[in-house]
């Protein structure tokens, strides 16, 4: 991947991290109102152009059949074999140099956020969780599109509910012509569970499958779902929930403050805090992995 294609890909995410914010402004401990729909419809109209041809592109392409093919082609993990801290070192390929605001590397992004639920006092599963959530973000880096990457993830094979994000662009998607694909329930039960649910492709659903052996449920309910935005900051797809789900829906609504609220600008000393991580990768996860 070249390097203006690297950059090009930091510069969107962070415009659509930018764009979650505008969206979703409570910060950590504050309960906002309820926003009422016009008020969402407002955001999208005046979101930057980047940022709906983003979800324009994300939600043409994003059909049953891409997710299926991009499942089969990564999650067979036989790209690489990596220990974390070289995935992150990785994936600090996605520096944006031409941003003038940052210049952080995606490693200090990473400890922002892991430091951040450390100081809150959680265990230390959870720590390592805020480690590891963006960690699939490396698929960029692999040749893959931004809207195959990052985004608001949603399911793929049912009505998608109007509640996604710039909702109208899937009238683009070759999958809205396919009847059962459009009925609520398209091709998953009531109550089948969200862990059964195909999630349109991104960095949610890799890194999940890279750790999943590993982790407490609750840490992979963090990972696989901080991105899915329509179910648990809209409420949709409540179709779908097993009773057991209601604890993951909980704990991925504990960690959504600190994916969306720690960035800041102290910057974290990656030399010292090293030591710490890597003996909490080692706590819980092998020397390597497979990627």
């Amino acid at each position: 991947m070249d390097t203006q294609s690297v950059e090009m890909s930091a510069s969107v995410m962070d415009q659509l991290e930018e764009s979650l914010l505008q969206r979703y402004p409570e910060a950590p401990g504050f309960v906002g109102k309820t926003k009422a729909a016009e008020e969402f419809r407002n955001y999208e109209q005046t979101a930057r152009s980047t940022v709906r041809e983003f979800y324009r592109l994300n939600h043409t392409h994003q059909t049953l059949d891409f997710v299926l093919t991009k499942k089969n082609e990564y999650l067979a993990l036989n790209r690489a074999q990596m220990s974390v801290w070289e995935a992150m070192e990785f994936l600090n390929s996605l520096v944006d140099d031409s941003d003038p605001d940052t210049d952080y590397t995606q490693i200090e992004h990473l400890l922002q956020t892991s430091e951040q639920v450390r100081r809150d006092g959680h265990p230390r599963w959870f720590i390592l969780t805020g480690l590891l959530h963006d960690l699939g973000k490396i698929l960029c880096l692999w040749g893959e599109p931004q809207w195959a990457v990052v985004g608001d993830t949603f399911p793929v094979g049912c009505r998608p509910d109007d509640r996604i994000v710039f909702h109208e662009f899937f009238a683009q998607n070759p999958d809205s012509h396919i009847p059962q694909y459009q009925a609520p329930l398209g091709i998953y039960q009531q109550g089948c569970g969200i862990g059964n649910l195909h999630l349109s492709w991104g960095h949610d659903e890799y890194i999940y499958n890279v750790v999943k052996d590993y982790l407490p449920d609750q840490a992979l309910a963090m990972l696989r779902f901080h991105s899915f935005y329509p179910w648990h900051k809209e409420g949709a797809y409540a179709q779908f929930m097993a009773p057991s789900d209601a604890g993951l829906l909980e704990a991925v609504r504990a960690f959504n403050p600190y994916d969306l609220y720690t960035k800041s600008h102290e910057r974290p000393d990656v030399a010292a805090l090293r030591p710490y991580y890597e003996d909490l990768i080692s706590e819980f996860l092998p020397a390597t992995l497979r990627w």
